[in-house]
């Protein structure tokens, strides 16, 4: 189903990359859904969703939320990189990412809410109709793409789990097991692991959140998050969370794990804001991908990354420069 009505978030044209730089737009493929490793997740989709091969996948999407434009293209969105739980080089998740295996999967959910417990990811995911959204990632480092993701709205799935009114804020996880990620178990690593973390409620219930299960049309690659991620793009990259096996609601604001290891650095909001800098780069500008030593392709950084328009409102009154 293509919706006619494009929300303020939407690309324009000009902003993305030619059709032939990506494949299989808005399809997912029969049988089962494999990810880059070829490894699959039970459950991600019922065979009432699935296309017959070679048709695109009409997703059934709320309205405002849907877009035809075209992105980065998929070899930079799935070789070029942050996932240190495989390595801290760029191309090392795409490398090493294959190592773990994301069938089976369940999601510990706890804390302030009225349905804690164990949930298997095909019952997290189930009773939702997946939406693909294209949605600029700003890394804090100053590149960027521009990616359609498919999945569900963050305040969707945590509404499921009935927040009470001490729920102030929610915390998450990434799968800790050293095994099967090489970067946890690198004697060189300076992460505190696994990695965490958090939102307030009011952002988390924004309707731009999003648990992202795939892109492309496809299951999620492994080096990018798979099975399941957060997807927050007014906020730097490293907000958007991969791997998730725990959500907390909790009451007091949570521990993040950039924010623990350089707090002067990285604050718990990292919104995207081209007026604060990094203490060791400019924030201006941003490198969007592809790109290369002859054609850098630098842009202006917007506020929030462009999406002001949907989430200023959460941060009124408040000192960007000091809650940063």
């Amino acid at each position: 189903m293509f919706i006619k009505k494009r929300p303020s978030w939407a690309l324009p044209s000009c902003e993305i990359t030619p059709e032939s730089a990506y494949l299989n737009r808005r399809q997912f493929m029969s049988g089962t859904i494999a990810v880059a490793a070829g490894l699959s997740i039970p459950g991600l989709v019922s065979a009432a969703q699935l296309p017959v091969p070679g048709e695109a996948l009409d997703f059934v999407a709320m309205p405002g939320y849907s877009t035809d434009e075209e992105k980065t293209p998929l070899e930079d969105v799935t070789q070029y990189n942050n996932f240190y739980e495989f390595g801290t080089g760029k191309g090392d998740p795409a490398r090493y990412a294959n190592e773990m295996t994301v069938d089976p999967w369940s999601v510990v959910v706890e804390g302030e809410c009225g349905r804690p417990g164990k949930y298997a990811l095909e019952d997290i995911l189930k009773p939702h109709e997946y939406q693909e959204r294209v949605y600029r990632l700003r890394c804090v480092e100053a590149w960027s793409m521009v990616i359609p993701w498919i999945g569900v709205p963050l305040a969707d799935v945590l509404q499921k789990f009935e927040p009470n009114l001490r729920a102030r804020y929610v915390y998450f996880e990434t799968l800790y097991d050293p095994d099967q990620m090489r970067g946890q178990r690198s004697l060189f690593s300076t992460i505190d692991w696994p990695y965490q973390e958090g939102l307030r409620m009011d952002e988390a219930m924004n309707e731009l959140g999003f648990l992202a299960v795939g892109l492309y049309g496809k299951t999620m690659p492994n080096q990018n998050g798979a099975p399941i991620r957060l997807v927050l793009p007014w906020k730097y990259g490293f907000k958007s969370i991969k791997s998730i096996v725990k959500i907390r609601f909790q009451e007091q604001r949570p521990k993040t794990t950039w924010e623990m290891i350089a707090p002067q650095e990285y604050g718990f909001y990292a919104n995207v804001n081209p007026e604060v800098d990094h203490p060791r780069w400019s924030q201006k500008r941003e490198r969007r991908l592809p790109s290369g030593l002859l054609s850098p392709n630098w842009m202006e950084t917007e506020k929030f990354n462009g999406y002001a328009e949907q989430v200023a409102h959460l941060y009124k009154g408040m000192d960007l420069r000091k809650y940063y």
